[in-house]
């Protein structure tokens, strides 16, 4: 099902899509995000050194107006990064052009960009298409659904998720979108999501659940090691559940939390198994390890290896290749005392190889889901991180991604 069901839809947003002209029609290029009142925000965005002008609009909106946010604007096809003093012009002019249709202050817009970095970005195509846009957004399941579609790049599929708790005995929905196939990697891992909720929270506690959520979620994940310049992760808060207003740490943010993992999650877990000709998603969980920063380091090493990620391509048991990995991941342990099991079945004793059925492990590593743990008998610490494996499909799809 690529669309979600009406009853997913948190209360107080409306969503649109169109096609602007920066894809050739009908394919959607430009997404709409509207509250139908001023709503908290929290977000996280790329650690690049090199940022796109939306970016650096988006932390500057969100400093000004957490608390009073009205809308996301979002293109793809163009990043509008590397563009100069036209590209800061161009989202400013975006957020002006949304905030004229709403009767809010540009700073109560987001805007986010998505697509090639470099390229002059043809705003006035968006400036065109924003008064129709606004008046289409609607509260549907189709409407989200189009919203999904407009910010894709090379994804295959829309993604989302949603999630539902109970806070002070009001039910309180979660709704989540994503984009993310290449350019993937820790470091606010590469894509742009949004997460809308009609839960009632102060700023303070959604932005610190965002960021507690992010660690292990949409920073756990690589596809091909490279960050991007125009990760963006946004959630907003509407209220219209009518719970309590959550403004401690307390059970509801619990519980709250819990739904928001769930919904990053499912997210992240999506970008990674729709990674640029990826064919199955890994799990590679370590344990065992000093500390779980120590574990978190060996995971993401073995994780980023193009010579794991290549094995996995071809289902190869080479379990060598990811002891390897661990030991060049800046974290000291005994390899005498290091474990590696291979879908499941232990491939690598005490740093040597412990007998297996190389056919049996093949056809496990063939899987759409394979785990993978290693473990190093150093402490306690633990860790997970995903990825994917890398196919000459990667190759193709970025050695012609201009053209």
């Amino acid at each position: 099902m690529n669309t979600a069901p009406l009853n997913a839809l948190p209360r107080g947003f409306r969503f649109a899509a169109t096609n602007c002209g920066l894809r050739k029609a009908p394919n959607l290029d430009l997404g709409l995000i509207i509250a139908d009142e001023e709503v908290a925000a929290a977000g996280v965005f790329t650690q690049n050194l090199v940022q796109a002008a939306p970016v650096v609009l988006c932390r500057r909106h969100l400093r000004k107006s957490a608390s009073r946010m009205r809308a996301v604007i979002v293109n793809s096809r163009n990043a509008n990064c590397a563009t100069g003093e036209e590209g800061m012009a161009a989202s400013q002019a975006t957020a002006q052009a949304v905030a004229r249709e709403l009767g809010c202050e540009p700073e109560q817009i987001f805007v986010c960009s998505t697509g090639v970095i470099g390229l002059p970005l043809r705003v006035e195509r968006i400036l065109n298409a924003v008064p129709a846009l606004v008046k289409a957004a609607d509260r549907t399941a189709d409407g989200f659904g189009g919203f999904t579609r407009a910010i894709m790049t090379t994804d295959t599929r829309p993604k989302w998720a949603a999630s539902r708790c109970i806070l002070s005995g009001r039910a309180v929905r979660l709704l989540g979108c994503t984009k993310g196939a290449g350019m993937i990697h820790p470091n606010m891992a590469t894509m742009l999501a949004y997460i809308v909720t009609d839960a009632a929270i102060a700023t303070s506690l959604l932005e610190r659940a965002l960021n507690l959520t992010v660690g292990g979620t949409f920073n756990s994940i690589t596809v091909d090691g490279d960050t991007s310049t125009n990760d963006t992760l946004l959630a907003l808060a509407s209220g219209a559940a009518g719970n309590r207003t959550i403004t401690r740490p307390d059970a509801d943010y619990r519980r709250f939390l819990t739904a928001l993992e769930s919904v990053c999650r499912s997210l992240a877990l999506q970008i990674v198994a729709d990674g640029e000709g990826a064919t199955r998603v890994i799990e590679i969980e370590v344990r065992g390890a000093a500390s779980d920063h120590a574990a978190r380091q060996v995971a993401s090493t073995i994780a980023g290896s193009s010579l794991v990620k290549t094995m996995f391509a071809g289902g190869d048991p080479n379990w060598g290749r990811i002891l390897a990995a661990a030991g060049r991941s800046g974290v000291r342990f005994d390899p005498r005392r290091a474990n590696v099991y291979l879908a499941d079945i232990l491939t690598c004793r005490g740093g040597v190889e412990h007998p297996f059925s190389e056919p049996q492990v093949h056809r496990r590593m063939l899987r759409d889901f394979v785990p993978v743990r290693v473990e190093l008998g150093s402490g306690h610490g633990r860790a997970r991180v995903w990825t994917c494996d890398f196919t000459s499909d990667y190759v193709h799809i970025n050695a012609s991604y201009r053209t």
